[in-house]
């Protein structure tokens, strides 16, 4: 009997097995707001305005209050998108899969530029900002209080106490979260040291993203201002969306062998009006530059007293 499945069969179902595991695993967005797959372009605001209970006296009458919703929209305008030539005689020659490598490199570019977009709209969206204290994450001193202040922002809302919070830093942040661990209550310690980062502090969750995720950038025609910022909040009450999710096409190109490998999609993140103070921009503040002392002026001695003139003979 022929085998009749082809190779690019196989290469499709390794690309789409590929991409769903490494989206999961990559994307902090999926694990801190609301994901939405459908094929809308644009969603409209799931949150109206909160009602207002009244405790009164016994009368069995009651006043009709008026609701509000406010128009706010989360619309997909941006595309993330990765193409290269792979052509046959790589595929032929080389060593190993190049293929398989390539769509590999492919989808690890679209996780990240996913990430990086939609933690830099949540930053930039944020409805509270908190200025850390001096040094901010790396000291390991200030872990306990910064925690303690990021929470006091949102404690008292009842999505912070069933959601549950996460904050989310870079590479270069954890060397003072890591020594705050090793150096807390002993079994909380020993955790840390036996098993490495451990992933919440306090209550709240921690993410770690690469250095340069929260930075200055340009995507299309938004501008991110977002250096030495990152980001605190209560989980699933943003959302990203990502219609039809992530697709991939292989095409034969005129006058070249092999193939044009397109990996894209479509996104849009909103950090919703009514809910913009259950996210929080953190600003770094960095140690001051130790100032160089002035050396000590040279004193300068008292003017000898001049000597009396001769008298006169």
């Amino acid at each position: 009997m022929a085998n009749t499945i082809s190779t690019k069969t196989y290469r499709d179902k390794y690309r789409k097995a590929s991409l769903a595991v490494l989206l999961r695993k990559a994307l902090v967005a999926e694990k801190i707001a609301q994901v939405d797959r459908s094929k809308l372009k644009t969603l409209q605001n799931p949150y109206s305005s909160q009602a207002t209970a009244v405790v009164d006296d016994i009368t069995g009458r009651y006043d009709v209050q008026d609701y509000q919703t406010i128009d706010d929209t989360l619309t997909v305008d941006k595309e993330v998108k990765v193409a290269e030539h792979i052509y046959d005689f790589e595929m032929s020659l080389t060593n190993f899969d190049i293929f398989a490598s390539r769509v590999d490199e492919q989808h690890f570019s679209v996780a990240y530029a996913i990430d990086k977009y939609v933690l830099n709209v949540f930053v930039r969206d944020a409805g509270q900002t908190y200025v850390t204290p001096s040094g901010a994450f790396q000291t390991a001193a200030n872990l306990p209080q910064i925690v303690a202040n990021l929470f006091s922002k949102v404690m008292g809302f009842a999505d912070a106490m069933y959601r549950g919070c996460y904050l989310v830093l870079e590479n270069t942040d954890i060397i003072g979260v890591l020594q705050q661990e090793f150096a807390s209550g002993f079994s909380f310690a020993d955790t840390a040291l036996r098993n490495g980062f451990v992933k919440s502090y306090g209550g709240v969750d921690l993410y770690v993203v690469r250095q340069g995720t929260f930075s200055n950038y340009s995507a299309g025609s938004v501008g991110f201002q977002n250096q030495s910022k990152r980001l605190f909040g209560v989980k699933g009450v943003n959302t990203y969306a990502t219609p039809r999710d992530i697709r991939y096409e292989e095409k034969r190109v005129s006058r070249k062998t092999g193939k044009e490998v397109v990996t894209y999609g479509y996104i849009g993140a909103k950090v919703w009006r009514e809910k913009q103070e259950y996210t929080i921009a953190v600003v770094l503040t960095a140690n001051p530059s130790p100032s160089l002392s002035a050396s000590p002026s040279a004193s300068v001695s008292p003017s000898a007293s001049a000597s009396p003139s001769p008298s006169p003979s």
